[in-house]
């Protein structure tokens, strides 16, 4: 049982540090370039802008979307799912 929890800790600790860095480039990374994206029209707004105002916020619900279905299908693959 022991391999198994390390392979649940393992795959749930690579799917964290994903989402981490995500959050990272989303949250800070892109913020750094805002003047070059602002040369990039979406929407008829600066990119820049648009990130800064909605992009961001946009991409983190995606991310908490994906983060639960991804934990929820590692979990029912380990057998550790809370209603199985």
């Amino acid at each position: 049982m022991e391999q198994g929890e390390d392979r649940y800790w393992r795959r749930t600790s690579n799917l964290m540090w994903t989402m981490f860095a995500l959050w990272v480039f989303f949250g800070f990374v892109i913020h750094f370039f805002v003047n070059q994206l602002n040369e990039i029209q979406f929407l008829g707004f600066p990119l820049g802008f648009y990130m800064a105002a909605q992009g961001s916020l946009i991409v983190f619900v995606i991310m908490l979307f994906f983060f639960a279905s991804a934990q929820d299908k590692i979990d029912r693959e380990e057998g550790v799912a809370e209603d199985e």
